[in-house]
């Protein structure tokens, strides 16, 4: 798997993990403030995707993960 794949499967977990636990209709609800965590990874992503920078880039590639080719999957 590649570090490209694995920060998409990170950022959707927590964006959805965040939702249910924000989210006041959820069954897991704890608290309207986890709403905050799903824009700080929206806000990361943003941000990223405009410098590059990407601080679980340089552990997932310490951790033995491959760079991909960076073309979503084509």
């Amino acid at each position: 798997m590649t570090i490209e794949r694995m920060i998409r499967i990170m950022a959707g977990f927590f964006v959805l993990l965040s939702l249910a636990l924000g989210v006041e209709g959820s069954p897991i609800f704890v608290s309207k403030w986890f709403l905050a965590f799903t824009a700080f990874v929206g806000l990361n992503l943003l941000q990223s995707g405009f410098t590059g920078f990407c601080p679980p880039e340089k552990l997932l590639a310490k951790m033995g993960f491959k760079r991909g080719n960076g073309s979503c999957g084509v």
